[in-house]
């Protein structure tokens, strides 16, 4: 039997695709590409915007449309969300949420048995659940860098966000479990990790003692064969001057953070009921600067939100202008029903938001590239992780601080990290040339 997965949305997401991917091996199922012939399909789904529920429903129709006799599962957060609409779908065999992924291939024995007899719609109610579902992975399919989920869960309840009512409240995985996958990754040439969560600055905050997410760092930093350390996507909070000395006393941390932002206007903060400041924001970003060599800081932004007048925008775009993050990804504010700003006055149409999101796309290229240059002509550490597609001999990897580089080499370099010179800059990479 064949089984077929398709990801969408976040790296929490890619982690636990990884750990069902691993229990339907362990089952005994060959594991395709998405888009080959399959027995069995799997989408896990997304929520956060319009085009996350669009895209789940047309991966959807595309595995049946690849074997019509197939069993599709579809998971995750649109599920969580959307059980009844996503039933709806025609094909669909199983709906999971987002706290039972682990089951997932046990219905899939069962719906093979029975051939198709009944649709099972299996979504449990994730509000009120504060227990950690372990997802445990033993064998990865790649091999380079490897995502570790130890947090699900939010509780801030932003007014743009579904996100809470998908995850469910604030659980994290046990810290001891957490250094026992880190200590197998290491075993099995992983040389960076990432430590992924829904909201990964809450890791903790559920357990009684001292475990946070500052001190899970300094265990993970300690474990022998990792040679690298990122966080996913966190809150400025965070990062208070004292956190940030201590971080900056991790030797295996890069020195890249993505800071969630969302807009760089107090009144359109307030409004999405995000808990900081831009006053804050600034303080965190320039600590890190001081404390931190080389460090990069990437950052996500909305725009469109209701009521965002062109005076708000403009504070935005000047905000960003003078702070020159490394990389910003623009959303337009997406609309979705059951969340606060649904509710809001003063909504922007869709050419206006496509006129601010154009412009601080433009901004974004011209301050990634300016990014990159300060490194022209420096010696870099590059992992490399992949042949660049369409490219003879070129390979593509990271710099510690999230520099995307591409560099010839007629050996195979893959999962190797190697001291690169940084000999040119384009708008969304670096040429390298990897020193002999």
């Amino acid at each position: 039997m064949k089984v077929a997965f398709a990801t969408l949305g976040c790296r929490v997401n890619l982690y636990e695709t990884e750990a069902m991917t691993e229990k339907f091996i362990k089952e005994g199922y060959e594991l395709v590409d998405f888009g080959e012939y399959s027995d069995v399909y799997v989408i896990n789904t997304c929520t956060v915007t319009n085009m996350g529920d669009k895209k789940s429903r047309q991966m959807i129709r595309r595995a049946k449309k690849l074997n019509e006799n197939s069993i599709v599962a579809v998971v995750g957060c649109y599920a969580q969300i959307a059980p009844l609409e996503v039933s709806k779908i025609e094909g669909v065999d199983i709906v999971l949420g987002t706290r039972n992924k682990g089951e997932v291939v046990n219905f899939v024995n069962k719906a093979i048995k029975e051939k198709h007899k009944s649709q099972r719609v299996l979504v449990k109610d994730v509000l009120k659940n504060k227990v950690f579902e372990e997802l445990n992975i033993e064998e990865y399919q790649n091999k380079t860098r490897a995502f570790l989920k130890i947090q699900d869960g939010c509780n801030k309840f932003c007014s743009y966000c579904l996100i809470p009512f998908a995850r469910g409240a604030v659980c994290s995985k046990n810290p001891k479990k957490v250094l026992e996958e880190v200590k197998k990754l290491s075993e099995h040439g992983f040389k960076e990790i990432v430590l992924s969560g829904i909201h990964i600055a809450s890791f903790g905050n559920d357990l009684k003692g001292e475990w946070n997410l500052l001190k899970i760092l300094e265990e993970v930093n300690k474990v022998e064969g990792i040679e690298r350390i990122r966080i996913g996507s966190i809150d400025p909070e965070f990062f208070t001057e004292e956190t940030i000395k201590k971080i900056a006393l991790l030797p295996k941390m890069c020195s890249h953070f993505h800071l969630s932002l969302q807009s760089g206007c107090n009144e359109t903060l307030k409004r999405m009921n995000r808990h900081y400041t831009v006053e804050d924001y600034k303080n965190s970003v320039s600590n890190l600067r001081k404390y931190i060599k080389n460090v990069s800081v990437t950052t996500d932004v909305i725009v469109g939100f209701p009521m965002e007048s062109e005076e708000e925008f403009k504070k935005t775009y000047d905000f960003l202008t003078d702070l020159e993050l490394s990389k910003m990804h623009i959303f337009k504010y997406s609309e979705r029903k059951g969340i606060k700003a649904a509710s809001m006055e003063g909504k922007i149409n869709g050419i206006l938001k496509e006129e601010r999101s154009s412009k601080l796309i433009k901004l974004d290229k011209m301050l990634e590239k300016k990014f990159i240059e300060k490194f022209l002509g420096k010696e870099m550490k590059v992992l490399f992780e992949a042949v660049v597609h369409g490219e003879e001999d070129v390979y593509e990897g990271y710099t510690e601080n999230y520099i995307k580089v591409f560099a010839k080499s007629k050996e195979d370099i893959r999962d190797k990290i190697l001291n690169t010179t940084i000999i040119a800059a384009k708008d969304e990479h670096a040429l390298g040339e990897i020193k002999k």
